[in-house]
């Protein structure tokens, strides 16, 4: 998945860009508002991280211009306001969840995966496609009773491919999602993933397919 983290700290932007990026995740960074809509302009985000204090206005006003503006992006505002006025307030500003400065990045992970089963309307962790049952906690699919464990970006890759089976994800697509802009990646990146994932799907009907010169999508004979 791809974030925009909106966070004026650079140690702490630092920090959660590298245990999301540990995850698997592309993080884009805004340390300002005006930044922040200019990454929006030009990229498709799966979430939002928000700061509320920022050198160029209130995180606030930036949330309720996302809503007005018909974007359905999911964003987890990151406060130190640890009221319960105040927590209450950005939730019916439109905030899908809050995380309370200072935090356990424990934490952030386990809200980043709730408000992105939610997204996804998915009320249950387990997911399964024909033979294949997928566990995102655990970070693991089944084949046919045998769990095959998936590292980082195979993870992402396969959630993205799962989102909509055969349903087919440009190169570039896939690029978006998996990786950030700062991120150094070779051209054949995404190749060298599928190919990874193909190994850890053997023996099972659903594959992922190439279509030339288009891209991949997850299917099953």
């Amino acid at each position: 998945m791809r974030f925009l983290l909106v966070e004026d700290n650079a140690d702490l932007a630092q920090s959660v860009q590298q245990r999301l990026s540990m995850d698997g995740h592309g993080v884009d960074w805004a340390a300002t508002l005006e930044s922040a809509e200019d990454h929006l302009g030009s990229a498709s985000y799966d979430l939002i991280l928000l700061d509320i204090m920022l050198p160029d206005g209130d995180g606030r006003d930036f949330l309720a211009a996302h809503r007005r503006a018909k974007r359905d992006t999911p964003v987890i505002i990151m406060t130190a306001r640890s009221s319960v006025s105040d927590r209450v307030a950005l939730l019916d500003s439109g905030a899908d969840d809050y995380v309370t400065k200072p935090f356990d990045f424990a934490e952030l992970e386990a809200r980043v995966r709730a408000v992105l089963r939610r997204r996804s309307g998915v009320a249950q962790t387990m997911r399964s496609y024909g033979d294949l049952v997928f566990d995102p906690l655990s970070a693991t699919v089944t084949v046919n009773g045998t769990a095959r464990d998936l590292r980082n970006r195979e993870l992402r890759l396969f959630e993205v491919l799962l989102s909509a089976p055969d349903r087919i994800f440009s190169k570039a697509q896939l690029y978006d999602r998996l990786f950030s802009y700062a991120e150094s990646v070779s051209d054949n990146a995404i190749e060298v993933y599928v190919g990874r994932l193909r190994r850890k799907l053997e023996g099972s009907a659903a594959r992922i397919e190439t279509v030339r010169g288009v891209g991949y999508r997850l299917t099953q004979t």
